[in-house]
């Protein structure tokens, strides 16, 4: 069953640990069409697949779940069976008790603000790697473009720039809290300037505490002030040109521009 827009709470209900929601939404639709052709449409399923749920459920039920007839006088066409109006009335019960239980154990969890908080930042799925939660810091609006500064809880600071009307479409102000959702491959990773200075807004320094090397790259991981963990893809080159081990010292480096930024409205 997918879960309404924002609850916290999801669940799927199966019966006999294999008969699920597609397999009665099948049933339902031969109920209202009498095709298994048109119910296998309807249920988002191919036509030999429909047949394969419904075989499969038959064989351990021990009697048939349809039962098809030739045209004539009455019609023809796929009719559920005594057993499968059973089995499917008894589904529609749970999964009404199923729902109305997800709801109430939803509404409970609403009801602790520091636990919903954290379950709201954890159920956006992106495939950014770096995901740290904080609240707006600064904010600067100008006729195009604005730039927003997000507190982390250990001290750090991440800057994202976008337009002036995102900004406004997110409604950000100080205080707000907000996500920064910063891509692995668009972290460089400097463990000495030499002196130089570096354009890129964002410079966070802190120490590898992980280093996962593949055939091509190498994901590093760093442990920021604070606890943080921030991580960066590298090419393995790169990792041994710099000399990266647990321990050692590095900062991770990346434009404002590579930082997106999430606000519930």
């Amino acid at each position: 069953m997918k879960p309404p827009p924002g609850a916290l709470l999801s669940g799927e209900l199966r019966l006999a640990g294999r008969l699920d929601a597609r397999f009665f939404a099948l049933l339902e639709a031969v109920d209202a069409t009498g095709s298994i052709n048109r119910a296998a449409r309807t249920a988002g399923l191919s036509y030999k697949g429909a047949w394969l749920l419904l075989e499969s459920a038959a064989n351990l039920a021990l009697t048939p779940l349809v039962t098809s007839a030739a045209g004539g006088a009455g019609g023809g066409g796929t009719r559920l069976t005594d057993g499968a109006r059973r089995l499917l009335d008894a589904w529609r019960t749970l999964h009404a008790a199923h729902t109305a239980f997800l709801r109430e154990q939803d509404a409970r969890l609403s009801a602790l603000p520091e636990l919903q908080g954290l379950l709201r930042r954890m159920s956006m799925k992106t495939s950014a790697r770096n995901q740290f939660a904080g609240s707006v810091s600064a904010l600067a609006l100008g006729p195009v473009s604005a730039e927003v500064t997000i507190a982390l809880p250990g001290g750090a600071e991440i800057t994202a720039t976008m337009t002036s009307a995102a900004a406004k479409r997110l409604k950000l102000k100080i205080g707000k809290e907000a996500l920064a959702l910063v891509k692995a491959s668009a972290v460089v990773l400097v463990t000495d300037t030499a002196g130089w200075q570096l354009s890129a807004r964002n410079q966070l320094a802190g120490t590898v505490s992980r280093i996962e090397r593949g055939a091509v790259s190498s994901l590093v991981v760093l442990t920021l002030p604070g606890g943080a963990a921030l991580t960066a893809t590298i090419t393995n080159d790169s990792a041994e040109a710099l000399g990266l081990k647990v321990g050692s010292a590095a900062s991770a480096v990346f434009k404002a521009y590579a930082v997106i930024v999430a606000a519930r409205p």
